[in-house]
């Protein structure tokens, strides 16, 4: 939408395109989507529309356990400027308060897999926590545990000790966003094992509005989170998925990991038409187990 990218300063990240209002942002969720710190040069069609409007719910439903940025996802209440371009912003954009960014990835990991299966491989530890020894990929964990890590806006994100989050944000802060990371996880997870649905493991971001705590990005999506199917879980395997690995599993397949660089419109990153649809299939069953609505 060139137009409005000359009335406000406009920052694309990966996946969301976002407005400066000033006090606010009008962030909009594209159907773009990213693996292993790519961008892929093909569109999941929806899935802007379906990252929103989870977000949505889940943002509504945690009110009470923090405040949040959303505002309202109707276009008639964004700023004028925005009205003309209703089909475009439709379900897939929301008005937020503007937070001071806390540039750290708050992760909760409730079962053993990703890069925490990897860590625990080679030391027995995922970000410095001792756990049990032989573990099975997909296990559940005794307890969620709180694995935080840097955040990149283009390069690989890193984990690291919780330690490390207190040295730089402080020990109040850090165990505030520890605490309420894993109540937040804790709520998602028992609500969705009732839909059918393992929530694995998650990662929130959060900002600071007059020195006020809240949440802020996106929360409890497919792109966020993995979820896996509660009625064909079992340990020691990888899972049923209704997120973003089913299209990390198939570049892996294409040997993406064994390519040092790879040019954005590289062959390797192009999904074929078949898994472009299953993975769209895969991001609306998980919105509709999880709102139980229908995509409009």
């Amino acid at each position: 939408m060139p137009e409005l990218q000359k009335l406000f300063p406009l920052k694309q990240g990966k996946v969301r395109d976002i407005y400066d209002l000033g006090d606010k942002l009008l962030i909009v969720a594209s159907d773009r989507i990213s693996a292993f710190d790519y961008i892929l040069p093909c569109f999941i069609p929806d899935k802007g529309k379906i990252l929103t409007q989870i977000s949505k719910f889940w943002f509504t439903k945690t009110k009470n356990i923090i405040e949040n940025h959303f505002i309202t996802d109707n276009v008639s209440e964004f700023p004028a400027a925005f009205h003309s371009f209703k089909e475009e912003l439709n379900l897939r954009s929301m008005l937020v308060k503007k937070a001071e960014k806390i540039a750290f990835e708050c992760i909760v990991r409730g079962y053993i897999s990703g890069s925490g299966w990897k860590d625990y491989k080679q030391n027995g530890k995922i970000c410095g926590i001792d756990l049990p020894s032989n573990l099975k990929e997909s296990e559940k964990l005794s307890e969620p545990i709180f694995t935080p890590s840097t955040k990149s806006e283009k390069g690989h994100d890193e984990n690291i000790k919780f330690s490390k989050l207190k040295n730089t944000i402080g020990l109040e802060l850090s165990n505030k966003i520890k605490e309420t990371s894993i109540k937040i996880y804790n709520y998602g997870h028992n609500l969705l094992i009732r839909k059918g649905i393992i929530l694995a493991d998650t990662k929130f971001e959060f900002g600071l509005i007059d020195g006020k705590l809240l949440l802020i990005d996106e929360l409890l999506t497919p792109d966020s989170s993995r979820f896996w199917d509660a009625y064909t879980y079992k340990k020691g395997i990888s899972q049923k998925n209704y997120d973003k690995q089913f299209v990390r599993d198939y570049l892996l397949k294409s040997g993406i990991d064994k390519v040092k660089k790879i040019a954005p419109n590289s062959d390797i990153l192009q999904l074929p038409k078949n898994i472009i649809n299953k993975t769209r299939q895969r991001y609306l069953q998980a919105f509709q187990k999880i709102t139980s609505k229908t995509l409009l």
